[in-house]
């Protein structure tokens, strides 16, 4: 019984280095900077042609995200929420941004993608307790 704690102790913290790696990254090297308006970021979202607005809402989503991966409860869904942000930038990357000097940001993204899909894979658990949450919180009185 004690060998077969070890690995999941070993895994979980593992997973723990991993994110707050990973929230080191996004609040410093992805959030702050398209929230404060570095040049290079309202550069790269002028090129992409949505607006201004659209730095403040993936900016916003990446911190937000940043910060729920340091949740124990809310790990896995941001980390889902993250590869979403991800696969997005992807597309963004390969599609509108591919003939700019942000078009090469395309493997960066897509590494980044695959590894909040694999961390929300490993935190499944979290995200299937907090769907199970949120359906008996939204049953009523009645049918409980």
């Amino acid at each position: 019984m004690i060998n077969d704690r070890q690995p999941r102790r070993l895994t979980s913290t593992l997973l723990w280095v991993a994110q707050i790696l990973l929230v080191v990254f996004f609040v410093f090297g992805a959030a702050l900077p398209k929230l404060t308006g570095s040049h290079q970021m309202v550069q790269e979202f002028g090129l992409i042609g949505a607006g201004q607005w659209l730095r403040y809402l993936v900016g916003t989503a990446e911190l937000v995200g940043a910060i729920g991966l340091l949740t124990p409860w809310l790990a896995g869904p941001a980390a889902a929420g993250l590869a979403v942000d991800m696969a997005g930038a992807t597309i963004i990357n390969a599609t509108v941004l591919r003939n700019t000097t942000y078009g090469v940001n395309v493997w960066m993204t897509a590494l980044l993608c695959a590894v909040f899909v694999l961390l929300a894979y490993a935190r499944r658990q979290q995200i299937k307790g907090l769907a199970a949450a949120i359906r008996v919180s939204g049953r009523s009185p009645a049918s409980a």
